[in-house]
């Protein structure tokens, strides 16, 4: 079986398959093919491929038509759908429930499409999980970038020329993320508070030595059974957003999670929230590339708003390529060592995993949730 790993697209700076995954295969007797320079932005060399017993290619067209499988952290360009032979298997990052209209268009080529969002949470697909993966890494970031435009330091210190008060962050989102960025503001030495729907968080949070805070809100059912934050009705919003302003308002940082998948970000903090807090303050939404949590976001982009930092990032798992790649990869080689038996390829759609992700086969669309996005047109 011949696996290839083509270079990411111009800003995405993780590759899908790290030296040591490349190991991993060829202990399978898997053979591995990349694209030159596929790894040069995450840290990983050619030759650091070569030594790992992976064959280079500078040919993508012809690394991609040689291939019975397909690696990738973003979804495949026009090109690359064009080179790609019908009945090859395609894995990365296809953002099924807010583009499914490129996962049709992967479909036509005839290829089975898996698409890693769609890895049920289950116990036994826990090393597969990208999203948490780059989420860990993602709220890890958040708090380093947010360090780094706050004009103070996080830190409480007594000197001799007086104590410096420590920052305070607040963190919405008790996720991955949000954990992972709790925790990161709490070693720098933060006042970190943080909110989350799931009255369940509560003791997640308390453990990272936060503090949980409780607004008075009906959530209701806020989890789904994927372990995801529900959407909630529009009056549950409102209401929060208000409470959300004054907590912000005595916040130095805010950093905002909330993502409900193939929906548009719920809005947490409104225009009056963001100019309630004081000059120098900042804010880091996570939620950017489904529109923000924050009224004033413009993805991709950072805005000053009455001397309040609005950062709106893309990609902050990208920023951090060398661990986010590793991560990757180890999810990635997880999920296809899955699929293959005795070295070879054997779909399995008895298999949970293999039936959940799985968006495409034969030409078609066959998601359920997918077709839906669709309007039900394979």
């Amino acid at each position: 079986m011949i696996v290839a790993v083509p270079k990411e697209s111009p800003g995405e700076r993780r590759v899908a398959l790290a030296p040591d995954g490349v190991k991993a295969l060829l202990r399978q007797e898997i053979e591995v093919r990349i694209e030159a320079g596929a790894g040069l932005e995450s840290g990983f060399a050619d030759a650091a491929y070569e030594a790992a017993g992976a064959k280079l290619h500078t040919d993508r067209r012809a690394l991609l038509a040689g291939a019975q499988v397909v690696l990738k952290v973003q979804g495949p360009t026009p090109d690359e759908r064009e080179a790609l032979p019908s009945g090859a298997v395609w894995i990365s990052l296809l953002r099924p429930l807010d583009a499914p209209d490129e996962c049709q268009a992967l479909a036509r080529t005839g290829a089975t499409a898996f698409s890693l969002e769609l890895v049920p949470r289950i116990t036994r697909a826990q090393s597969m999980d990208v999203l948490s993966s780059q989420a860990t890494v993602a709220g890890y970031r958040a708090v380093l970038l947010a360090a780094n435009l706050l004009p103070k330091m996080f830190p409480m210190l007594v000197t001799a020329a007086g104590t410096i008060s420590p920052a305070r962050v607040f963190v919405i989102g008790a996720g991955v993320a949000g954990l992972q960025a709790i925790a990161t503001a709490k070693r720098l030495g933060a006042v970190v508070e943080a909110y989350d729907t799931r009255a369940a968080a509560a003791e997640q949070v308390e453990s990272l030595g936060a503090r949980f805070v409780v607004l008075e809100l009906e959530a209701g059912d806020a989890e789904d059974a994927g372990g995801y934050a529900k959407e909630q009705s529009e009056d549950f919003y409102r209401q929060q957003r208000a409470l959300m302003g004054q907590r912000a308002a005595a916040s130095d940082i805010v950093i905002t999670t909330a993502l409900v998948p193939g929906r548009e970000a719920p809005l947490l903090i409104d225009e009056a929230g963001v100019r309630g807090m004081a000059p120098g303050s900042v804010v880091v939404d996570l939620a950017a590339p489904n529109g923000g949590n924050c009224a004033l976001t413009r993805p991709g982009e950072t805005v000053d708003v009455d001397g309040v930092q609005l950062v709106g990032p893309l990609n902050l798992a990208g920023d951090l390529p060398t661990n986010a790649s590793q991560m990757f990869s180890k999810n990635i080689v997880t999920f296809l060592l899955n699929l293959v038996k005795e070295g070879e390829l054997q779909i399995d759609l008895e298999d949970e995993i293999v039936s959940g992700s799985m968006v495409a086969k034969d030409g078609q669309v066959v998601h359920p949730v997918v077709l839906e996005k669709l309007g039900g047109a394979a």
